[in-house]
């Protein structure tokens, strides 16, 4: 059984802004690679692709994570909390909106709270 997270963390820059958060995001890589738990932390920004459809969430953080825990303990790090106050929650943060979604690759128990 599988206890690994997917975790799509996808942001909408603000206008004019995106260069600019996606460095601010890169920087966000190196040490959430090297955390514990971590098997993949890749920053992506979106292409245009005919089999695609665009979305304002235009840069987007691919994660795995081995356990809900280690994910758990990333967003505790204050590097990603500094990052989410300065940038999503202040008014002259880089971040119009955010969207981060979840998932197992288990066929069973998927719609189970992974903390309860």
């Amino acid at each position: 059984m599988s206890n690994r997270v997917y975790v799509f963390a996808q942001f909408k820059p603000k206008a004019g802004k995106e260069a600019e958060l996606f460095e601010i995001l890169k920087a966000l890589e190196p040490d959430s690679n090297r955390e514990e738990g971590c098997i993949q932390y890749l920053l992506t920004r979106q292409i245009t692709h005919p089999s695609a459809s665009n979305s304002e969430f235009t840069i987007v953080f691919n994660e795995i994570w081995e356990s809900p825990e280690a994910w758990s303990a990333h967003g505790r790090r204050q590097q990603i909390q500094h990052f989410f106050s300065d940038q999503v929650e202040a008014e002259t943060g880089l971040v119009e909106d955010v969207m981060v979604t979840a998932y197992t690759d288990e066929a069973e128990n998927y719609d189970k709270p992974i903390f309860e």
